[in-house]
């Protein structure tokens, strides 16, 4: 790994033959043929991998348990195809006592085995995210991606030997696929010029909605048709087949990548000149704690993430309580707006840095604004939910909507962390994170909570909470986010608790 002086002094060497001006230019004229794109399009692979790997127990859990209820039948006003419900599940259990073994599992421990992975989820973000920062991200991610490949082949295994190993077997891989999540971030201090952040991490980040997309569309019929095991082994295989492209094509940095042109490397080179310093060992904490603007961004992850966490463990539910949807059209509908967001995501990326590089719009409006787009115009198409409910193409275009103007947020506060402190980005990414799962740990059960609480205007309270959470969350980061590279992130400070 380059050292902060060879860097530097690989910059002045650049300009000093008055190069980089011509490297910038025949750079930025490659687009998504550059090597840094190649990378953000492996990491977008990697994660959409790891998602569907992280939902595939959800999509297989009915045929695993053989216990699925079928839906109310009432509410005929509802816009829906007619079916024969009963006959329908029906079939579909007879089909999956056919092609895999079930198990007597109650409800309760169905929950303890749904909710094992995030166990580990709070607390392994900030050592994966530090670790990451000190040694790269090639080996820390490619091992987190190998691990959660691993252990989701073990799953079928682990779920005859008993529920004790099951759960084990997915603590084991929700830390896996945090650090999966969490240490990939330091790629970017490394490869993205301030001036394509928002796009470079924008098509990484969207494999996440692909990977859930896929599994939502596809993972009802692989388990109805080849046996619910096949899930697992199908995104096991792919995980590992991505392990082998993962060690071959990343690299920590440009300076050692054996295929990048010297003209996108000097450009890339130039770009981060004064931001490449390796952190060290030790961490600003206090300054950490006291800084506002690192607050904003985590608030904002907290509040964001709750609206998330809440629709994505929900939406199947409402669709089949409220609206009578069965099992796989529910599943094509819960997907489509994982669809809708993935388009929106490298779209807003896109956009962000367009303006930036047009200096149209300052950084902080642009983090901002996308933001506030995010947040607000998602925010109404979720609240108006509740008085929707009769209609089926109603409420599935303002769920689609909601996903596709909240992705434009990846592009304001998410990658916000890379303009206040690049130099401990990947730490810091590791906390948002443990915020998010925060909000994951608490929002389904307030949510299961106030549908208990009030069987009648339960989901209206839980639409209104979301859109309340979520807005106070934009509010604090109106007033407090800043785009600019904080002192405390320029300096190595020692002190400490």
């Amino acid at each position: 790994m380059p050292t902060p002086a060879d860097t530097q002094a690989t910059a002045r060497g650049v300009s000093n033959h008055g190069n980089s001006h011509m490297a910038q230019m025949q750079a930025s004229r490659k687009g998504f043929c550059s090597v840094r794109h190649g990378l953000a399009f492996i990491l977008q692979l990697c994660n959409s991998v790891v998602f569907a790997q992280n939902v595939d127990l959800s999509i297989a859990m009915p045929a695993m348990v053989n216990n699925i209820v079928p839906p109310n039948q009432s509410n005929d006003s509802t816009e829906r195809p007619p079916t024969d419900y009963q006959d329908y599940w029906n079939e579909t259990l007879k089909e999956f006592k056919a092609v895999a073994p079930v198990y007597d599992w109650s409800p309760e421990i169905q929950g303890i085995i749904l909710s094992s992975a995030h166990y580990g989820s709070i607390l392994a973000p900030i050592p994966s995210g530090y670790v990451a920062g000190i040694y790269g991200a090639k080996y820390v991610v490619g091992a987190g991606l190998f691990i959660s490949s691993i252990m989701t082949l073990l799953i079928p295994l682990a779920a005859d030997a008993g529920v004790t190993w099951l759960v084990v077997i997915l603590i084991i891989q929700g830390i896996a696929q945090v650090t999966v999540m969490t240490g990939q971030y330091s790629v970017w201090t490394k490869w993205a010029p301030p001036m394509e952040r928002s796009q470079l991490n924008s098509i990484a980040s969207s494999g996440i909605l692909l990977g859930t997309f896929i599994v939502l569309l596809t993972g009802g019929e692989i388990c109805q048709t080849m046996g619910w095991p096949n899930i697992f082994y199908i995104f096991g295989g792919i995980g590992c087949a991505c392990c082998l492209l993962w060690f071959s094509l990343i690299f920590d940095d440009p300076m050692n990548h054996p295929f990048i042109s010297t003209d996108e490397k000097e450009y890339i080179i130039c770009s981060l000149a004064q931001q490449s310093r390796s952190p060290g060992w030790s961490l600003p904490f206090k300054a950490m704690l006291k800084s506002l603007p690192l607050w904003a961004i985590i608030v904002s992850y907290f509040c964001r993430f709750w609206g998330s966490y809440t629709l994505t463990a929900y939406t199947p539910t409402y669709l089949s309580s409220e609206l009578q949807v069965n099992l796989k059209d529910s599943g094509i509908l819960s997907s489509l707006p994982f669809l809708a967001g993935f388009i929106f995501i490298i779209l807003g990326g896109m956009l962000a840095d367009f303006l930036l590089s047009r200096k149209i719009l300052r950084l902080i409006t642009i983090r901002k604004l996308f933001t506030t787009i995010g947040v607000l115009i998602s925010v109404m198409l979720t609240a108006s939910l509740y008085w929707v409910r009769s209609s089926l193409s109603t409420t599935t275009a303002f769920l689609v909507l909601s996903a596709a103007t909240s992705a434009f947020c990846v592009s304001g506060s998410m990658v916000n962390i890379l303009d206040i402190a690049p130099r401990y980005a990947s730490f810091l990414r590791g906390l948002s994170h443990m915020s998010s799962f925060a909000a994951g740990a608490i929002s389904p059960t307030v949510a299961g909570f106030l549908l208990g609480l009030d069987s009648e205007f339960g989901w209206r309270n839980i639409f209104l909470l979301l859109a309340a959470i979520d807005i106070s969350g934009l509010v604090f980061y109106l007033f407090f986010g800043q785009a600019d590279v904080q002192d405390w992130a320029e300096e190595q400070i020692t002190t400490h608790f």
